[in-house]
């Protein structure tokens, strides 16, 4: 019998995410996967739909950007919270594909604010995260801050 509980979807073996691994450079546009390329371009498309129906130009308006990365992060704690049954007056309000979906969008809406600041948003990103994979499973029994 699983212990998993039934919301819970299984894990894709490592092979199937292309993350780059500790000491290794990241891979080469050429060898992306097309989900990879499928997935910035789809960054591109949004930031450029945003782009073209904002209100707010230069510093505001990529302030703004930034700053919707909060309100969705509130959307994912309101559905952990209704998911949760935690606010006593309302009970169960979401579930948790509410939350997977809410997550979803704190992600996108991350990728296109990283998007409005850098057109190399893909590098940016890809470096960041083999440093962060790096400085955490290089050291996987070593749990120090560093």
């Amino acid at each position: 019998m699983s212990t998993e509980p039934p919301h819970a979807h299984p894990v894709p073996p490592p092979h199937a995410q292309p993350v780059p691994l500790p000491g290794r450079e990241p891979a080469s546009p050429s060898s992306q996967t097309g989900e990879t390329v499928e997935l910035w371009a789809t960054v591109d498309a949004l930031r450029a739909w945003l782009d073209a129906g904002r209100v707010h130009d230069g510093l505001d308006g990529l302030l703004l950007r930034v700053l919707k990365l909060s309100e969705e992060v509130g959307e994912v704690a309101q559905a952990v919270i209704g998911a949760t049954g935690q606010n006593p007056r309302k009970g169960v309000t979401h579930t948790w594909d509410d939350v997977r979906s809410e997550l979803c969008d704190v992600i996108i809406t991350a990728l296109v604010a990283l998007r409005t600041l850098t057109p190399d948003a893909q590098a940016v990103f890809t470096a960041h995260l083999a440093r962060v994979a790096e400085r955490s499973l290089c050291g996987a029994g070593d749990h120090r801050s560093t």
